[in-house]
């Protein structure tokens, strides 16, 4: 058995290591990308709002100035 094969099957222990690292490199992944998926959505919420607000100043009339 070569170095290399023997380092792969890791003693036996292959089925239970190799998932393992699977699994860590999955959540380390999407970890990374979490927080950049987070912004974009809070980002384009924030601008839906000012859109709505921006409407809602638009369709009001100013409000009137009291006359001294």
């Amino acid at each position: 058995m070569s170095a290399l094969q023997h380092f792969l099957a890791m003693g036996g222990y292959a089925a239970y290591v190799w998932p393992a690292y699977a699994v860590f490199f999955v959540v380390l992944i999407a970890d990374s990308i979490a927080p950049a998926l987070r912004r974009h959505r809070v980002l384009r919420e924030l601008r839906a709002r000012l859109a709505r607000q921006s409407a809602r100043q638009q369709r009001q009339p100013p409000p009137a100035t009291p006359s001294a």
